[in-house]
C-alpha cells in the first residue's frame, strides 16, 4: 500500500488529511445495517471526546465514510475525496504543528480511505483527530479494547496467542482471564516459543524479556519507529512518556507498567503488557480492562494510576 493510501497526505497548503478516498463507492447496500458497531470521535489522542455511540445510525452495509457522514456533521475537500472536519473541527497546522483526522477499525489504523472500508458487525470505528508531526504512522492502539481480540479486522477474526515471560506468574493468569472475560480464547505460550501465522501476539512480562521481538523493540526509537509515544530504555529499567511532539514528558521508574500496541507493515497488531520490573507487570495485567482503556491510544500505569500516552496535557 502506498504511503498515499496509508495516510491520505496531501501536499497542498501543507495540509494533511487521512483517512477517505472517493465518495463513491460509499455503499447503501440492502440489509437492516450493521449490528453491535459504535463510533467513537476524539481530539488529541482520546483527551476530548465530540461524539461517542455504541447505537449509530446504520443503513444497510455501510462504509467507514457513511456511517460517519450519518451521525455526525462531515465536511471533505478534493472534490469529496478527503475528510476536512467532523462536527466543526478541522485539520490544519495550529501552532504550527501539523494536525489531522485519522481513523481505526477495532483499534487497527485502516490502510485504506474510508469509502473503502466496510463495516462489519461488531465494529468499533474511532476518528481522531491529533498532531502527526512525531510520527505519521500509529499501527495500532489499545483504547478498542477488547477488539480487535473479539472481532478481528475486516470480519476476520484471529487466533490469539498470550506469551508470557513467566508462564505460572500472575499477570499472565491475569491476561488470560481478562481476555476469557469478553469470550476470547486464547493459547498460552513462553515468548517466542510458538508461530502462528496472522495470530494477535499479547507479549507479558519485563521490557527486558519482551523487548526481544523486533517489532516490539521499535518502540526504543520512538514513535516515528513504532507509532507509540512511550521509550522504554534499552535496560528496562525506565519508561519515558512523550508530549505529542516527541519531546519528553516525563520519565517513570520503578514499578511503571505500560500497555501498548504496535505492528509490522499489514500484520496484525503486537500488544505488550509490560513493565520496568515484576510490580510494573502486576499493574500493566490489572488494567487491562475496557472502562480502563476507553479511548487511549497506549497507557501507563504508575504509583496505582494511568498515564496517558502520549501525554498531551503540560
Amino acid at each position: 500500500m502506498s504511503r498515499l493510501a496509508r495516510i491520505a497526505s496531501c501536499a497542498v497548503l501543507t495540509l494533511c488529511v487521512v483517512g477517505c478516498v472517493v465518495a463513491s463507492g460509499c455503499g447503501l447496500g440492502p440489509g437492516g445495517g450493521s449490528t453491535g458497531t459504535s463510533l467513537t470521535v476524539t481530539l488529541d489522542f482520546g483527551e476530548h471526546t465530540l461524539l461517542d455511540t455504541g447505537t449509530p445510525k446504520t443503513a444497510g452495509q455501510e462504509t467507514v465514510m457513511r456511517l460517519t457522514q450519518r451521525n455526525a456533521k462531515v465536511k471533505t475537500s478534493y472534490s469529496g475525496g478527503f475528510i476536512q472536519s467532523i462536527n466543526g473541527k478541522s485539520g490544519g497546522r495550529p501552532g504550527g504543528r501539523p494536525t489531522d483526522w485519522f481513523y481505526y477499525v477495532n483499534g487497527i489504523e485502516a490502510p485504506k480511505g474510508a469509502a473503502a472500508t466496510d463495516v462489519n458487525d461488531g465494529d468499533r470505528v474511532w476518528w481522531d483527530r491529533h498532531d502527526w508531526g512525531a510520527s505519521q504512522r500509529i499501527p495500532a492502539v489499545v483504547g478498542s479494547y477488547p477488539e480487535p481480540f473479539v472481532h478481528g479486522q475486516n470480519g476476520k477474526r484471529y487466533p490469539v496467542l498470550v506469551e508470557c515471560a513467566d508462564l505460572a506468574s500472575a499477570p499472565c493468569d491475569a491476561v488470560v482471564k481478562a481476555l476469557t472475560k469478553h469470550g476470547v480464547v486464547a493459547a498460552r505460550n513462553g515468548i517466542r516459543s510458538s508461530f502462528v501465522q496472522h495470530s494477535l501476539r499479547i507479549l507479558v512480562g519485563p521490557w527486558v524479556a519482551v523487548r526481544d521481538d523486533a517489532a516490539v523493540q521499535r518502540l526504543e526509537a520512538g514513535p516515528a519507529a513504532s507509532g507509540v509515544y512511550a521509550k522504554p530504555s534499552k535496560d528496562g529499567k525506565t519508561i519515558t512518556i512523550l508530549h505529542p511532539d516527541g519531546t519528553t514528558a516525563q520519565t517513570l521508574g520503578a514499578g511503571a507498567g505500560l500497555i501498548a500496541a504496535t505492528a509490522n507493515e499489514s500484520d496484525p497488531p503486537i500488544w505488550m503488557v509490560t513493565g520496568t520490573d515484576a510490580a510494573g507487570v502486576a499493574a500493566a495485567a490489572a488494567a487491562l480492562d475496557e472502562s480502563t482503556l476507553h479511548d487511549r491510544f497506549a497507557l501507563a500505569i504508575m504509583d496505582g494510576r494511568g498515564v496517558h500516552v502520549p501525554q498531551v496535557t503540560p
